[in-house]
Order: structure tokens, then sequence, then C-alpha cells
């Protein structure tokens, strides 16, 4: 009745699995990251003032990126490799002979998968977020010096109504909140009627108040210059002081008050919601790669074809990241809510790999 029967088992399979899994993950990396380093070396060191040490910087920041996007894949190469070194040798006979069931066998896996997991989750919401804003940042720059200094939100646009509000830089919050280089696209159902244009605006009650106005009646053709001039709107600040939102860089905790933020300023929020559900259900993945490759140790089978028995479950676990990723994409086209965007993929074949194995060995 013991969670583990034979610790000892246990063990040895649980730290088969985690250092191919180690093993797999520092390969793939070295492979890529040389590889990814010969097609930037020459733009890095193009950069004025840049040096062989910015080589070592952008490894720095590109290594992270690779872990948390090859980590799942090597857990499932590291399953099916232990799965299918363990029914080679016969030692999944022996577990059985023992009296361990098919789940048991594949717990000491599970749970180590959950473990790297859970390392997966810190490791990507602590040092891979920080690394892919500071190299996106970099990059953006021609790999040249960045400048770390912030001058407030720059060309931001809000729609309220049919209306469309652009400005060229925003600073302050609340009811001190002030727009610089306002241009206001003024339409009734969705015909342009006129364009107001303004140095300055700062919210008043029912809408905007400008100063250094002109207007531009489209109707007309004419053009009015206006000192001040009250714009009545339900455009709110917080519309334009909620900037863009890039779930990559920023962790879980501080994404969900800021998703929050957005939705209270009358903002889409959907792909952000897909996108911080899927920071779970992205890592907590690994824990079905044992579950789905369990096809290279256990089937109906028994005819010693190792070999298709290891390719099918390394299709079932390909077939889960394709599904992930379409999951995803869907999310974030808003055709799915984004709690089923991020969790539909993990419990469908969390479904079909027990369906599997109850059908083949329980």
């Amino acid at each position: 009745m013991r969670l583990f029967p034979s610790r000892t088992i246990a063990w040895y399979t649980a730290r088969m699995f985690l250092v191919r899994t180690a093993a797999f993950i520092f390969g793939l990396v070295i492979i890529l990251e040389s590889l990814d380093l010969l097609g930037e070396s020459g733009k890095i060191l193009a950069a004025a003032g840049n040096s062989e040490g910015d080589l070592w910087v952008y490894v720095s920041l590109r290594v992270p990126q690779l872990i948390q996007l090859f980590l799942p894949f090597s857990v499932l190469l590291a399953t099916l490799v232990t799965l299918a070194t363990l029914n080679q040798n016969s030692e999944v006979v022996i577990f059985k002979a023992a009296g361990l069931s098919a789940h048991r066998i594949l717990l000491p896996l599970m749970i180590a998968a959950l473990a790297v997991a859970g390392l997966n989750f810190v490791f990507n919401e602590r040092v891979v977020t920080r690394a892919s804003q500071t190299l996106k940042a970099w990059q953006d720059n021609s790999y040249k010096k960045v400048k770390t200094e912030r001058h407030g939100i720059t060309n931001a646009w809000v729609r309220g109504g049919d209306d469309l509000f652009h400005a060229d830089r925003v600073s302050g919050s609340g009811d001190a909140t002030t727009l610089r280089g306002v241009t206001i696209y003024d339409r009734s159902d969705n015909l342009l009627v006129r364009v107001v244009m303004a140095d300055a605006a700062r919210p008043v009650t029912g809408g905007w108040r400008l100063t250094g106005a002109s207007v531009f009646d489209v109707a007309k053709g004419s053009y009015t210059p206006a000192q001040a001039l009250d714009f009545a709107s339900n455009v709110v600040p917080r519309q334009f002081t909620t900037s863009t939102i890039t779930p990559a860089f920023i962790p879980l905790w501080q994404l969900w008050p800021q998703i929050a933020e957005q939705r209270r300023a009358g903002k889409a929020t959907a792909t952000l919601e897909a996108a911080a559900w899927h920071k779970i259900s992205g890592p907590l993945s690994g824990v079905l790669m044992p579950l789905l490759g369990a096809v290279a140790a256990f089937g109906l089978a028994r005819s010693g074809r190792l070999f298709v028995r290891a390719v099918i479950g390394m299709f079932l676990g390909f077939a889960f990241f394709v599904a992930d990723n379409f999951m995803l994409a869907m999310g974030n086209f808003g055709t799915v809510p984004p709690l089923m965007a991020a969790w539909a993929p993990f419990v469908l074949f969390l479904l079909i790999g027990e369906a599997v194995l109850f059908r083949t060995e329980e």
C-alpha cells in the first residue's frame, strides 16, 4: 500500500530518467547555440564598440531561451530512452514479476518529471523573462548599446466608440495624465467627420480638454484653430497608461495584476490570459511525457519490436506539442476561451495516455 513499494527501484528509474534528461538538454543547447551563434556573431561584431565579450553576453541571454524551448523535448526523449532501455534489458518484466503495476513503474518518472517541471517554471519566470526582454531590446537596437532610461509611454493608440485617439507621448496617471502631440479622428458610423489636433490634452469630466487645438472639418474642407477645446469622449486615462504587455517578458505573479488593469481599462485580455495559463501548463507538460512514452515499455506486441514502439511514443509526444501550439494560436486569435487554449491539450493527452495504459497493461 506504500507509494513506492521498492525505494531502490523507484530511485533507480528516476535517476536514469533525470540523468538522461540533463544529458539531452545539455547536448541540444550546445549544438543549437553553436549554430545560432554562427548566424548572429557577424551582426553582433558589426555594431560599433562591440567585442568578443559581447558574444558571450549574447550566449548568456540566448541559452535560457533554448532551455525553455527544448526542455520538454528533452524530457520526452529521456523518457523514451529510459523506458526502452528498461524494456530491452527485461527489467520491466522483473518489475512486474515483483508485483509492480504499470502505473507504479511509471510513478517515479512522473514525480521526477514534476520536479523538473517545477524547476522549469521557476527558471522561466525568474531568468528567461529577464533574458528575453534584454535580448529583444538589444536586437531591436541592432546589437548596439541599449540605453536603459525610460521616458514614459510613446506612440499610444486608443479607441473609444468610433473615435480613434493617438498621442505621441503619455505622462502621469489618473487625473494627472497628460497627452502630448494629440490627434483625434472623430468618426460617426465609421465615417470620418473631423480631425482634431492639439499640442496637449488633460482629462476632464466627460472627455478631454485640449490646448493648442485645431479642427479640420472633412465635409467642409475647412481648418479652424482653437486655443482651447473640450472634446466629449468615453476614453479614460487608464486606456493610455496601460501600455502593451508582452507576456514573455513578465513573470506570472506580475502578469495577472497587469491583466486585471488591462481589463479595467476596457482592453481585450483573452490573448494575455491564454499566455498566462500557458506559463503553468507549458512546464507541467513534462509530467505527461512518461505517460505518453510508456508505449516504449509496455504494449500488446511482445515480438521485440522495440523500435516501432519507441517511434509510436515519440509520435504521441510530438503530437501533443503540435496540439499545444495549435490551441495556443487559436486562443491568441480569440477562437477558443483562454482556459481551453492552455489546458485542453494537456487534459486530452492525459486521457489518451491513461486510456492506452489501461487498455494495454491494467
